[in-house]
């Protein structure tokens, strides 16, 4: 069987892992596009046995590069989040943590050049149209990934990536609070329908049967939870303006419960069919901002911060992540300048990855 070889980086960014693709060696077609990519992937087992997936939705994710399309941007960063068991590929969301490794990404691609002791990377996520301004150490030959920074979810230490967060209310909706609401009552449930980064539906973790601090193997095995998330999610999508919810991931689902270890607020995130095991990048701009627009499902769970930029410590299931938040808050809710966060990203592998002819022929 003949196959097509495409070359690649396998990295992985912040808590999620994937092949980093140049844009210009893929199909142009989504729809061919999303074939390679679950090919590539394994998507359709759950073990990813045929491909390279790490059989869970954080570990099939792809990133695809490209030189700047606008007078600001350094790299465009087109995501695609392709499903575990299910052979389906999600346009629509972008991943942060991915984001995290497209800075040494388009460096090691040549892309972007190094320069001695950082690199700054100007990067617009293309699904969502935000900006984001990646600080990577590097030095005459390239990208350093030692460094003495630790991230909660990933062993051992690395150099730290700061990456700084615009554009980013009313990411996929136009606006802050898409239903125009604070509080939606959904399915007997109240929600703050919320756009920051990503679109998100956040509950009260009581009044969804759960602590707030359940592990994820614990909330992974509550299926009448999902079930009932599901239902709710689908619903509150739809009346947040966003099409084919039941087949996308967004909008994701959280829940906030109050802070036990130290931390600002305790979180958990769904991805949305499973718990995810940290935290998203997205998710925790998205969920900070929540906590700190008044009115919110989060109202009395934490003492909001006394100015700006503020850092919001979230609780998750293997630790926590900060947020800078620039913000100040505005009668119509919140004004939002940036949110920045620390992450790390290492360089894997290099070199072609292969899917059947049949697939796809090649360009």
């Amino acid at each position: 069987m003949k196959q097509t070889a495409i070359p690649y980086i396998f990295m992985r960014g912040g808590t999620s892992r994937g092949p980093y693709f140049r844009r210009a060696d893929l199909p142009k077609n989504l729809d061919e596009l999303a074939q390679v990519l679950i090919s590539a992937v394994g998507s359709g087992h759950a073990l990813n046995i045929d491909g390279i997936g790490g059989g869970a939705a954080v570990t099939t994710k792809v990133a695809m590069l490209s030189e700047g399309s606008d007078r600001w941007a350094d790299v465009d960063y087109f995501f695609a989040q392709v499903s575990v068991e299910e052979q389906l590929v999600d346009y629509k969301p972008t991943c942060g943590n991915m984001l995290s490794g497209v800075g040494p990404a388009a460096i090691e691609m040549g892309i972007v050049n190094a320069q001695d002791g950082e690199t700054e990377v100007k990067i617009h996520a293309v699904n969502v149209g935000a900006r984001i301004v990646a600080n990577v150490k590097t030095d005459v030959d390239g990208v350093v990934y030692n460094g003495d920074v630790a991230i909660d979810g990933v062993p051992g230490k690395a150099a730290p990536i700061q990456l700084n967060f615009m554009d980013i209310i009313g990411s996929a909706t136009g606006s802050l609070l898409p239903t125009g609401n604070v509080i939606d009552h959904i399915q007997g449930v109240d929600v703050t329908c919320i756009d920051v980064a990503m679109p998100m539906v956040i509950a009260r973790a009581e009044d969804m049967g759960l602590t707030g601090y359940e592990t994820r193997d614990e909330l992974d095995a509550n299926r009448e939870f999902f079930d009932r998330m599901e239902k709710l999610r689908i619903e509150a999508g739809e009346r947040m303006g966003i099409e084919n919810v039941a087949e996308s991931v967004t909008p994701k689902f959280g829940v906030f419960a109050p802070a036990r270890d130290g931390g600002t607020i305790a979180v958990r995130y769904f991805m949305p069919w499973q718990t995810h095991p940290t935290m998203a990048v997205t998710g925790a701009q998205c969920m900070a901002s929540c906590a700190l627009t008044p009115g919110t499902v989060a109202d009395g769970m934490l003492i909001p911060p006394d100015g700006s930029p503020a850092t919001i410590i979230l609780e998750h299931p293997s630790g926590t992540i900060d947020v800078l938040v620039d913000y100040r808050v505005t009668n119509s809710g919140l004004d939002l300048n940036s949110a920045g966060l620390i992450r790390t990203a290492r360089k894997l592998a290099d070199g072609k990855v292969y899917v059947p002819a049949t697939v796809w022929s090649g360009l």
